[in-house]
């Protein structure tokens, strides 16, 4: 027995749902929604594959290159938080509303298909949004979120929790569109080949079918297995490793002091926002004497690699050849005397960095306990001193400045 659309049945105009049709809130969430996921499928691929062309080997991007992917990276992410926030209310309505029969419980596979899809496009309404706003939050700079804060509650500035969310935010993408390509077919298939109205429930809230009972756990348990399969299949294929190859280990020196545990980092702005960023692989050389009749107690050599530096968003960016160029440039070398100042010490001397080298006064605090020695500074220096950024000449796009912190415990060799 089939159903098919009568066209003289009344249009639904209420918001709320029936047995037999979507009402009218149903039916603006699902159409804004759609509107809003058709626009950001090709929002994502576009900005995605001119972000790889302006970070490929060789590239040179102007500013306005620059500019117009963090713009589109930008829309992408605020249309994409709206979507999860339409998507939990649409959630929301559909638990305290009426659930519209299926047209044909006697097709019991198709029934279950439509309906699995169906649960499982809901998912992708959460996981896509979510896991791309928790890769954000995990992350520091490039393309801020337009209106909203740039963190989230409970999720730290971790490269790892960024490298998991981003995994799973791409092939939750697929999911979604292939969740999306079966419902579409299949809303077709019931218009054109059934001629039921299926379809017409969704564009006009027009009544079709026969009230019945039917369940919604089967359906539920199948959507939830696949996206049970989502984490595991990336896991178990390493998906959720770096994907970068790791920078070679930086050869150990003898000093007269050892840095048992230390941090450098630095910061930049770009586009308005602050950006921070660590090497996890640097030496220091360090000879000190605590000396207060002598202005110059000590000498310290810091060589650090540059493909070691982890900068949020914009850390393929910053090792190509218009920045730090760390394929031709891997290391960055600080030399200085170690001064008596007014306050606290100054490490004097000059900073190189591709090939380019610098005069760098570095004021820190040194506090000294028995063998042991714990010292922090900050300074700042000028990207242009060392040719990066060229290509780049506003400082409304990408600052000038350049701060540079390091915190570090060393013990008496």
């Amino acid at each position: 027995m089939s159903f098919r659309h009568i066209p003289n049945r009344r249009t639904t105009m209420t918001l709320h749902n029936t047995a037999l049709s979507y009402g009218r809130a149903a039916r603006a969430l699902h159409w804004l929604t759609a509107a809003l996921i058709l626009t950001l499928i090709p929002l994502g691929f576009v900005a995605e594959n001119l972000s790889h062309a302006i970070n490929a080997p060789g590239a040179m991007p102007t500013q306005a290159e620059l500019a117009r992917v963090v713009t589109l990276f930008s829309l992408h992410k605020t249309l994409g938080v709206l979507t999860f926030l339409i998507a939990l209310l649409r959630l929301g309505w559909m638990l305290v509303q009426t659930r519209p029969a299926p047209l044909h419980p006697n097709r019991r596979t198709e029934t279950l298909l439509a309906e699995t899809i169906h649960y499982a496009l809901y998912g992708a309404l959460v996981a896509v949004p979510l896991s791309g706003w928790v890769h954000h939050a995990a992350t520091t700079g490039f393309a801020p979120i337009w209106g909203l804060g740039q963190s989230l509650p409970f999720v730290p500035k971790d490269a790892t929790v960024a490298q998991v969310a981003s995994t799973l935010h791409e092939i939750s993408v697929f999911v979604m569109i292939g969740a999306l390509a079966l419902h579409i077919a299949g809303a077709l298939k019931h218009h054109l080949l059934d001629r039921d109205g299926t379809l017409a429930r969704m564009t006009r809230g027009t009544p079709a079918g026969a009230a019945h009972q039917s369940s919604a756990a089967l359906p539920l348990l199948a959507a939830a297995a696949v996206w049970a399969l989502v984490p595991v299949g990336a896991g178990s294929v390493g998906l959720f490793q770096p994907g970068a190859t790791p920078a070679p280990a930086l050869d150990q020196v003898s000093s007269d002091w050892q840095v048992t545990d230390g941090t450098l980092s630095l910061a930049i702005t770009q586009m308005g926002n602050r950006v921070e960023g660590q090497f996890s692989d640097w030496t220091a050389q360090i000879s000190f004497a605590d000396d207060p009749a002598q202005p110059k107690n000590g000498q310290i050599t810091v060589t650090v690699s540059i493909p070691s530096l982890t900068l949020g968003g914009v850390t393929e960016q910053a090792m190509g050849p218009d920045y730090f160029d760390a394929t031709a440039f891997p290391t960055a070398v600080f030399t200085a005397d170690i001064l008596r100042a007014e306050q606290g010490f100054v490490a004097d001397g000059t900073l190189s960095i591709k090939d380019q080298t610098v005069p760098l006064s570095l004021p820190f605090t040194l506090t000294l306990d028995g063998d042991t020695a714990t010292a922090t500074g900050v300074t700042a220096t000028d990207r242009r001193s060392f040719a990066i950024g060229d290509q780049v000449p506003e400082e409304s796009t990408l600052g000038f400045g350049v701060d540079i912190r390091f915190a570090l415990t060393a013990s008496r060799g």
